[in-house]
């Protein structure tokens, strides 16, 4: 080989280094940062809400939300409901494709719609169990039959309910089907390292792939919040979810940091193991133990000690915004006297040791710790037991606990931070509450769409479960979001999910 062609070589390869350089400098990656590693990420079977988070990227949905809370298309084009209440045709968006190349159509819809009806263990069946069966009307149009009328139904449809999943990929997969979801979103998911990432990569034939600019995201989970900040100033992370409110005026003193935030649609609360309790201590017996437990706590002193006064103390799974908040039944004001009488009528003479376990989290431990202070003064020794997010879900679910700090993300619709979590025998009802009195007025809540009449309705239920308190409603908090100034576009919406359409790093 003459020393010209081994030069030409040369200038060659180096020119193909540069450009395979110039091309992996320009790939952009989006950083974000959880409070826990997700549970399964199969739309039937999750439960997490920083599972939904991961969702936004990979699954969309037939609907979505805007930031006034509307229900928008997205996988579908426009929705119509029959006079009796009892049909619902749904046109659907043209050209969709799942991550496989399989077509988004009617049947993928309907195939969809009965997975998350019929799966076993599916945790969607009780938001959808209205529904008789679907129709295929022609290609790109299905017809929902319902049992009866069901007012939530398209709000459920903004969320894991109406989110589709390649038939295809999905009957292959089975119930391993969480651990390569194939979906329609704008990113295809890539890898999972349990307790260390999640990696999803732009999907070339997204049917919006215009509005989608950034190449790869990374969910990183660190539970500890503290770390999380350290890592976003320093550059590990470009967002983060769940800011310590006390952190707020950090992000804020921060020129390369920027703070979005909304109130949000869920609550914090502790539910109680009342029906499968397994040693009947005296809280899964009495309701007037657990309302003495609830008086002993002083919600707005846990606002400004943990959250530095930026939440918003509740009594409800509404916050006080929501249209459908009950306004006849403020929030109690602390009051030991009264938890102490409550207690005596109760039977109760010595202290009552309570296992109040805590999903790992540091303002969970802060505001646990809190409690367990003020409810020592009315006689109860809360024994806190802090444990890995999945694993405190599956001991819920088992009802190995007596009580349980939680959070719930929120929906628009109030059906959705009710029913599952009151039915009897739902699947989130981990307290195993049963009241027949509270099933009716789920069910009849499900079957007006009158919004005087459903508050109506909804006022009776609110007053049956302040009373019997399978849950002590506690606060409804900001979502906080912190994130660097160079991701531009962002927005943050009450129901604490962070989208990406839009976003761009610079």
């Amino acid at each position: 080989m003459t020393a010209m062609k081994i030069l030409r070589l040369a200038v060659t390869a180096a020119a193909l280094l540069l450009s395979f350089e110039a091309t992996v400098q320009a790939q952009t990656t989006l950083r974000i940062g959880l409070a826990e590693d997700p549970d399964v990420l199969d739309p039937t079977l999750a439960r997490s809400y920083v599972g939904r988070i991961v969702f936004a990227s990979i699954c969309d949905k037939l609907f979505d939300i805007d930031a006034k809370l509307n229900i928008v298309p997205q996988l579908a084009l426009s929705q119509e409901t029959s006079a009796d209440g009892k049909e619902v045709t749904i046109k659907l968006r043209p050209s969709v494709k799942f991550h496989d190349g399989e077509p988004f159509d009617a049947e993928a819809a309907k195939f969809s719609l009965e997975r998350h009806l019929n799966f076993p263990a599916s945790f969607r069946k009780p938001e959808l169990s209205a529904l008789d069966h679907i129709d295929v009307v022609d290609p790109l149009t299905i017809k929902l039959v319902l049992k009866m009328p069901y007012s939530p139904l398209i709000a459920q449809l903004t969320d894991r309910s109406g989110m589709m999943v390649s038939p295809k990929a999905a009957k292959e997969a089975g119930d391993k089907f969480g651990l390569r979801p194939v979906c329609a979103g704008p990113y295809k998911f890539v890898e999972r390292v349990q307790q260390d990432r999640i990696v999803v990569e732009r999907f070339a034939d997204y049917w919006n792939k215009g509005n989608v600019f950034i190449d790869r995201i990374v969910y990183l989970p660190i539970v500890d919040s503290t770390v999380r900040l350290a890592n976003l100033k320093s550059g590990g992370l470009d967002l983060m979810e769940r800011l310590l409110a006390t952190d707020i005026k950090d992000v804020r003193a921060d020129p390369r940091l920027k703070l979005s935030s909304a109130l949000w649609l869920g609550y914090q609360g502790i539910d109680i193991n009342i029906g499968n309790e397994k040693t009947k201590g005296p809280l899964s017996q009495s309701a007037k133990v657990r309302q003495a437990l609830d008086l002993s706590i002083d919600r707005e002193a846990i606002n400004q000690v943990v959250y530095n006064g930026e939440f918003t103390p509740g009594n409800q799974w509404v916050n006080p915004q929501h249209p459908y908040y009950q306004k006849a039944f403020p929030v109690r004001p602390r009051d030991l006297a009264r938890a102490k009488e409550l207690l005596k009528e109760a039977g109760i003479t010595g202290r009552i040791s309570v296992d109040f376990m805590i999903p790992k989290e540091t303002e969970r431990e802060a505001v646990a710790q809190v409690i367990q202070s003020m409810a020592a003064e009315a006689g109860f020794d809360l024994k806190i037991r802090v444990t890995e997010f999945a694993t405190a879900l599956k001991e819920a679910e088992a009802g190995s606990y007596q009580a349980l700090l939680l959070d719930w993300s929120g929906r628009i619709d109030p059906d959705g931070n009710s029913y599952i979590f009151h039915k009897s025998k739902a699947p989130q009802n981990y307290s195993a509450y049963s009241n027949p009195d509270v099933d009716k007025a789920l069910d009849d809540a499900r079957l007006v769409s009158d919004f005087a009449a459903r508050k109506a309705i909804y006022e009776k239920m609110t007053k049956q479960i302040l009373e019997d308190e399978p849950i002590i409603y506690l606060y409804h908090r900001n979502v906080l979001i912190a994130h660097t100034t160079r991701l531009e576009g962002y927005t943050q919406m009450p129901d604490g999910l962070v989208r990406v359409i839009g976003l761009k790093l610079k």
